[in-house]
């Protein structure tokens, strides 16, 4: 196959070139042939030349979580490569051969007499690495949000999973313990009692549901109080008390208040009195457990909401920074509490208002969180503070990980530059915080040591 200028025009971009630079091109290129199952280049390769595909199909694949991951197709008349006044040195994915090609290649040691002598050919090369630069950061930062969706739903999943369970089972345990209520009402119903004594013991029942104390014994003092009341109960007149006492004592129902109940009415009456309160506290503590769970579910999707803004227009509007930083920490609270990890909030109190993309900053705060978070090994500390300064809102965010390497601090906000390791990230993450926080016309700076990497982000409030 013989390449030739007229071949070149049906290329679109090269339409508009003049033939004497096409036959230039021509001159100075070199065919190239690869079967199917060929790799074109792979990851680390070193890219000298440009290649303009005639015949053929290459897939280019980026390594992503371990998976390679189709990012598209060069098919006929495309042009790949290196290109004039590309930084691109070396494959950052592999190119398969899909479909048996062949690629008209250039050696970019004619790149200077190109942008020397063939102005038209040098535009439309440029113009085209511009668009291919604005198609790959357009991927990349979709694959970035995908990946920190991941983590975050994976976290919804396992903060929601818990109360979801908690409601279950003590439904699930309720609906067993009201299966008994007949039984129980039956003794209760054959009680004798005088009105004045009924009213005493709801008195006392009812003050100890309405008003619950905090039970802040420790175990060893817990487990010798219910010895205690189990032998208390037994020695008037209780047979089952073993099976009564965690209940009682969840609402502080100790002795004290049982020699009250049992001063207030007629003793052949207690065993039914102290199972009845009993039935009573334990609907009560199973009917609280429902209600705690519904409100940590309700509380998750406050924040969910909070951190997506999804009943806002997408807009600059007013916002205090610190909602958005509590939201993105309960969004991540199972990384937090899988390592263990104290956080210290050092918020101002009365702090002002700052015009925000509200969803945009909330991306910055589970970036530079989420990478502190990995940075920490287990009972790790982690550092936010707030502050008001020369007219910005000032926020910290430290932890006592391992640090960023000298070398690495001035790239960590470049494009596709990443200290993790294969599969971990798209190295977008800080490029994309660095380019949220200049649209809000901020300034981020990063100061690392091992022990103590501190991001400091500084957003003017008005």
């Amino acid at each position: 196959m013989k390449t030739t200028v007229n071949r070149l025009k049906e290329i679109p971009e090269f339409q508009s070139v003049p033939e004497d630079q096409l036959q230039w091109l021509v001159e100075k290129g070199e065919l190239q042939k690869y079967d199917k199952g060929d790799y074109a280049f792979k990851k680390g390769d070193t890219i000298n030349q440009m290649s303009i595909v005639l015949e053929g199909k290459i897939e280019i694949r980026l390594e992503q979580n371990g998976n390679l991951k189709t990012l598209g197709v060069i098919v006929k008349n495309e042009v790949t490569g290196t290109l004039p006044f590309s930084r691109l040195s070396s494959a950052i994915g592999y190119g398969e051969v899909i479909e048996d090609a062949t690629a008209l290649v250039l050696d970019k040691s004619y790149f200077k007499e190109m942008v020397s002598k063939h102005y038209e050919l040098t535009e439309t090369l440029v113009h085209h690495m511009t668009s291919r630069v604005r198609e790959f950061t357009r991927f990349n930062v979709q694959s970035e949000k995908m990946m920190a969706l991941g983590k975050l739903s994976a976290g919804l999943a396992h903060e929601l999973n818990n109360p979801a369970s908690a409601m279950l089972r003590s439904a699930k345990a309720l609906k067993d313990h009201l299966a008994n209520v007949p039984d129980k009402f039956k003794k209760i119903i054959s009680v004798k009692a005088s009105e004045e004594t009924i009213d005493k013991i709801n008195d006392i029942l009812f003050s100890n549901i309405t008003n619950k104390p905090q039970n802040n014994m420790k175990l060893i003092e817990r487990n010798q109080k219910e010895e205690e009341l189990e032998e208390w109960l037994e020695d008037h007149g209780v047979d089952n008390a073993y099976e009564l006492t965690e209940t009682l004592l969840d609402f502080c129902m100790g002795i004290p208040e049982m020699e009250e109940i049992y001063n207030a009415g007629s003793s052949e009456n207690f065993p039914q009195t102290i199972g009845w309160i009993e039935n009573v506290l334990t609907t009560e503590k199973m009917v609280d457990e429902i209600e705690e769970a519904s409100n940590r579910i309700s509380d998750l999707i406050k924040s969910i909401k909070s951190y997506t803004h999804m009943d806002r227009a997408p807009e600059k509007m007013k916002a205090n920074v610190h909602k958005g930083i509590k939201s993105t920490l309960t969004m991540l609270n199972h990384k937090l509490k899988q390592k263990n990890i104290q956080v210290i909030k050092d918020f101002k109190e009365g702090l002002p208002e700052a015009m925000l993309y509200i969803s945009e900053m909330n991306q910055v705060w589970t970036n530079l969180i989420d990478n502190a978070i990995d940075a920490m090994d287990d009972n790790g500390i982690l550092k936010i503070s707030t502050e008001v300064e020369n007219g910005n809102i000032k926020i910290q965010i430290v932890d006592n990980g391992s640090g960023i390497p000298e070398e690495h601090l001035p790239k960590i906000f470049d494009p596709f530059f990443t200290t993790k390791s294969i599969g971990k990230g798209t190295g977008m993450g800080l490029e994309v915080v660095h380019r949220i926080i200049q649209q809000h016309e901020g300034d981020i700076r990063v100061n690392s040591k091992k022990g103590e990497t501190i991001f400091t982000i500084c957003i003017p409030i008005d």
